[in-house]
């Protein structure tokens, strides 16, 4: 008998029926939970109430009638996807990627490659959720023109910016705000308490490495093994490409092109030089703040900045390999990503109901408040409690993604219980990083992740993409960094070694 398949699309539609069903049920048992937050003033707490809302009435079914349109016009990664589309069009239709990505694949090693693109995937968090739009198509080419099943590619670059997500050596705009609310609770129990900028630099140093090599394995001994074949157009088979000479020269224009273009940008966020710094939010405290600050014209404007950055190599590329005559070839490139986008629109309209609904719904809320709460339930102390602590972060994580948010309602009982127990701030912010990335490839209300699964349906031939199969591609990279997240949290604790600059796992009072 035929297994039934069953359409991304339909299971984000049921998930909305079962979300609003689910809200009504819970509301009947008037299901809420309380929470700390810490009034940075006073350095004391205040208790706070959610409950769940049920949208089974005639006010929910009016918020969703009401919001649809504009939560879909809204949803972040549609504006973001369609503008990096235009990108990324630009770079296949004028030959630059498959020249630039042909090259690299012939003469470095699969694993390397793998390598690269994993811990490039990790170092992305850097700028925030970008990296989930941009990476993906870019890992489906590097495999593709690698003569590679191209579901490698995004099925590795997916895992590394979600299993590594917020694991950096430099503080990204994230780890500003999630140390702010770390301080605030850090207070309650020491007013004078100071973290550094670096208080995770080693340990974060050790992870990176750890998990780009984790990784790579489970993509080369696991998952590309399970994908099997993929049927390349004829073109596409060749074993030995040969470039022509206008190729190659187009390719060395366009990466100069680029050059230029970088440094042009890098210029303009590097303060105290003259006419610099003009893209960046002159309000912030941290540089990374200036960075990507409300008002940084860079973090604005970095969507366009990027897509930008690929018109200009494609171009050039292709003005100069001749791949490119006419002003209807550009026009052409501009809008070749765009062709057949409909389903994918579609799919990102479905999903965008159903993670506002859910959101409204409070239900993921509640479910974090109710596991804060169950740090100060168990007598834990010391490992037990930091290992408490992961558990609660990973399957808070499957509920609410939030990052920044979740900590401020888990931060104002988290961080007291752990300093009672002589453990750290800062090292209990690592662990809460740490599992709320272990759950983010495994929640269909990852707002990122529609994209995962429309990429994957781009190159699917065989049409046979589903929300469990790509989950299953997942199980075995979070199996591995389970494991090793609780390698480096116990062999950090137990040894006292120090996770950054004049920061360690305990506190000596």
């Amino acid at each position: 008998m035929k297994k039934k398949r069953f359409n991304p699309i339909f299971i984000f539609i049921i998930m909305t029926f079962v979300t609003i069903l689910l809200s009504f049920v819970l509301s009947l048992f008037n299901l809420q939970a309380e929470y700390s937050t810490v009034n940075s003033y006073t350095n004391t707490l205040q208790n706070n109430v959610i409950q769940v809302e049920n949208l089974f009435s005639g006010t929910g079914i009016k918020y969703i009638i009401s919001n649809t349109v504009s939560n879909f016009v809204d949803f972040a990664p549609l504006s973001t996807l369609i503008i990096i589309l235009i990108g990324i069009g630009v770079l296949e239709k004028s030959g630059f990627a498959k020249t630039f990505f042909t090259l690299i694949t012939q003469n470095f090693r699969k694993n390397s490659i793998t390598f690269a693109l994993i811990l490039i995937s990790i170092l992305a968090s850097l700028f925030g959720e970008i990296g989930f739009v941009l990476l993906l198509p870019i890992g489906a080419m590097l495999f593709k023109y690698g003569h590679r099943h191209p579901f490698g590619g995004i099925i590795a670059s997916f895992a590394g910016m979600c299993f590594g997500y917020g694991i950096n050596i430099f503080m990204s705009s994230t780890d500003s705000s999630l140390l702010s609310f770390t301080l605030s609770a850090a207070r309650v129990i020491d007013t004078d308490y100071v973290v550094g900028q670096y208080f995770s630099l080693f340990f974060m140093i050790v992870a990176i490495i750890a998990a780009s090599i984790v990784m790579t394995r489970v993509t080369e001994k696991t998952i590309m093994p399970k994908l099997g074949k993929y049927e390349f157009d004829e073109v596409e088979t060749l074993d030995k490409v040969i470039f022509t000479n206008r190729e190659l020269r187009g390719l060395v224009v366009g990466i100069g092109a680029a050059l230029l273009y970088i440094l042009a940008v890098v210029y303009m966020i590097v303060p105290g030089l003259p006419f610099s710094g003009g893209l960046l939010d002159s309000n912030g405290t941290f540089y990374i703040d200036k960075l990507f600050g409300v008002n940084s014209l860079f973090s604005q404007g970095f969507v366009f900045i990027i897509t930008f950055l690929f018109i200009v190599i494609g171009l050039s590329y292709g003005f100069m390999a001749k791949t490119l005559k006419t002003n209807q070839d550009v026009s052409d490139c501009l809008s070749y990503s765009l062709d057949g986008v409909g389903s994918i629109l579609v799919l990102i309209f479905v999903s965008s109901l159903f993670i506002s609904t859910f959101q409204k719904s409070n239900i993921g809320l509640v479910v974090v408040a109710l596991l804060s709460q169950l740090m100060n339930v168990f007598n834990f102390s010391g490992i037990g409690l930091v290992i408490l602590l992961f558990i609660i972060s990973i399957i808070a994580g499957l509920f609410y993604t939030g990052l920044v948010s979740k900590w401020q309602v888990m931060s104002g009982q988290v961080v007291p219980a752990l300093m009672n127990a002589s453990v750290s701030p800062e090292f209990a912010q690592i662990v809460y990083v740490g599992g709320s990335s272990l759950s983010l490839a495994f929640t269909p209300i990852m707002l990122y992740y529609v994209i995962y699964v429309a990429y994957m349906e781009k190159y699917d031939k065989s049409n046979q993409v589903t929300l469990t199969k790509s989950f299953s591609y997942m199980r075995s990279y979070g199996a591995t960094m389970i494991v090793l997240w609780i390698l480096l949290i116990l062999g950090f604790y137990i040894s006292g070694l120090p996770i950054g600059i004049g920061s360690t796992p305990s506190l000596s009072f």
